[in-house]
């Protein structure tokens, strides 16, 4: 049968119950305790159609999106059903099958969590840890071993692994599973389980692959289709789309500028291949954003330390490529980025869907070529949403918004009280000067503070072109586009190994420039050009012409159009 998300008015021998608790699916006291401990109030719908009939021993095929509770969907009936049994070593009960190493970590503590009343133990096992710490786990015994396919694969080769007394395997995120390539792991794996075994297949998507798989592996399943429209309303994630229409020279501009406006939390950053992943990462780490970048040429203690830094709130931006962000969950990310339009509906949605969980809104933004305007057409007729085109915010627009974020900080404190401490220094200000100038001046330095900018109203925002324009006109040399932004010549490039990075921290740390003044950056082979706002060149040329870059005392002047002969 195929149940919808509500799942009340089928009718069949695992219909799902009226009732909204998890007792009332057939969850034992000891899980629900637990689960009420953890503040879970009502399963949702995946886990409300899909408990029964896992409890009830039945192989499963569920359809469902990332973020809707799969985990616990197959998680709590597996510690239910083996919580009695007693493991042997390198003998697990149960496999959990997951894409990637961050999704089994997660799984691993989604059981753990669940089951700490029950005595259940989970062994997490993933390329990129050391194997004879895997192998230590599994000695000890493991009622259910979360691993990904290509390390499951290597632990059964090397018999410290031993699937023999499996009754439970579980496939997460299957449709992920093949487009990472472990087609013939997963092949591989299933044949040296049990038969007699259950298998529970969780996949966002139901491709062909998916269902040849479920053809061969799995026995008279149960068909559970989660739409993505049919959650409860608060419940479905909220991503408010948008779109700037960007030449692609001016996308990095264009997205600080933006950021400014959006303030996220935390936001992540598609690009299409790993260098752009590190270029992109440098720019914007010049720029003064706290940025942290995901890639498959990073090993694992490197990713390890990037996830950590981005849970733990010490990254503002991540900058990832699809395959190495794929398992990612983040609670308070609040932005999803495309430096690209997606070439596939499929990937867009996948994207965007990491955002605006839990009834909180996200933000998913995209930056396109003037040419991949069609791309974003082709998404809003397959998706059946709109996708708003907007303008690229002004400084002025940025500098309203950040005004508005001081003033609401303020009245905050006002509201809040507590400001006994310092009414002796306003009032002794207030004797002196106009009460209102006293309060324009806190107000003053607040804002300048929050700017990480000690100078105010003299580092705006950098012009950009009118981008939204599909055609950019020539400028003469020296001359920037707006009477207010003027371009610099440093003479050292990509020859000598500068970067985005050295340009930025020079004029920031040798002239005290807000680095979010400075405009588009262009390296050339034997030269750089710099935008500044035209009150800030001549001190910049000032500090830099004692300065050094990447150890080297380079030439500052004004762009005059004079290139190096080759």
């Amino acid at each position: 049968m195929v149940v919808s998300a509500d799942a009340r008015t089928v009718r069949s021998e695992y219909l799902v119950p009226m009732s909204d608790t998890f007792a009332d699916i057939g969850l034992g006291a000891d899980l629900v305790a637990e689960l009420a401990s953890l503040g879970y109030e009502e399963p949702t719908p995946i886990q409300r159609a899909a408990i029964g009939p896992l409890l009830a021993g039945r192989d499963l095929l569920g359809q469902a999106a990332t973020g809707t509770g799969k985990t616990a969907a197959f998680a709590l009936p597996i510690l239910q059903r083996l919580a009695d049994q007693r493991p042997a070593p390198g003998r697990p009960l149960a496999l959990v099958l997951v894409p990637t190493r961050e999704l089994a970590v997660q799984v691993s503590e989604a059981f753990h969590r669940y089951g700490r009343k029950l005595g259940t133990s989970v062994v997490p096992i993933y390329g990129g840890q050391e194997f004879h710490r895997q192998v230590a786990g599994l000695r000890r015994g493991a009622h259910v071993v979360v691993a990904t396919p290509g390390r499951a694969l290597d632990h059964l080769r090397r018999e410290t692994l031993d699937l023999a007394d499996v009754r439970m395997i579980a496939l997460d995120e299957a449709d992920e599973m093949l487009d990472m390539g472990f087609a013939e792991d997963l092949e591989l794996i299933l044949e040296a389980a049990p038969e007699t075994r259950q298998t529970a297949l969780f996949s966002a998507t139901l491709p062909p692959r998916i269902a040849a798989i479920a053809e061969r592996h799995l026995r008279d399943p149960e068909r559970i289709l989660i739409a993505r429209d049919a959650a409860k309303p608060g419940s479905m994630p909220k991503v408010r789309q948008v779109a700037y229409i960007v030449p692609r020279a001016h996308k990095v501009a264009a997205l600080g500028r933006v950021l400014d406006l959006e303030s996220p939390t935390l936001a992540l950053v598609f690009c299409r291949t790993r260098l752009d992943v590190d270029e992109l990462a440098d720019r914007l780490s010049g720029r003064g954003y706290r940025v942290a970048s995901l890639h498959g040429g990073m090993s694992q203690a490197e990713r390890d330390r990037v996830m950590s830094r981005a849970r733990g709130g010490t990254v503002d931006l991540l900058v990832a490529t699809d395959v190495a962000a794929r398992g990612i969950d983040i609670e308070h990310l609040t932005h999803v980025v495309n430096f690209d339009v997606p070439s596939s509906t499929e990937a867009y949605v996948h994207r965007i869907g990491r955002t605006g969980r839990a009834g909180r809104e996200g933000v998913a933004i995209t930056l396109a070529d003037p040419r991949a305007h069609r791309l974003l057409r082709n998404i809003e007729h397959a998706t059946k949403q709109r996708i708003a085109i907007c303008t690229v915010p002004t400084p002025r627009d940025v500098k309203a918004h950040r005004m508005d974020m001081t003033r609401a900080a303020v009245r905050d404190a006002v509201v809040a009280g507590d400001l006994d401490a310092y009414r002796a220094v306003a009032e002794a200000l207030a004797s002196e000067f106009d009460p209102m100038d006293v309060a324009a001046a806190a107000i003053r330095l607040a804002h300048e503070a929050s700017e990480g900018d000690g100078d105010g109203d003299a580092h705006d925002e950098p012009h950009i072109p009118v981008i939204e324009s599909f055609a950019r006109p020539q400028r003469a040399p020296g001359r920037a586009e707006s009477s207010d932004m003027v371009r610099i010549y440093i003479s050292g490039g990509t020859r000598m190994g500068m970067r985005p990075a050295d340009i930025v921290g020079a004029i920031a740390n040798e002239a005290r420039v807000n680095p979010r003044s400075i405009g588009d950056i262009e390296i050339a082979e034997g030269y750089s050009l710099v935008e500044l706002p035209a009150r800030d060149v001549d001190h910049v040329i000032r500090s830099l012409r004692g300065a050094t870059m990447r150890g080297r005392k380079l030439k500052v002047n004004r762009d005059l159009g004079i290139r190096p002969k080759k």
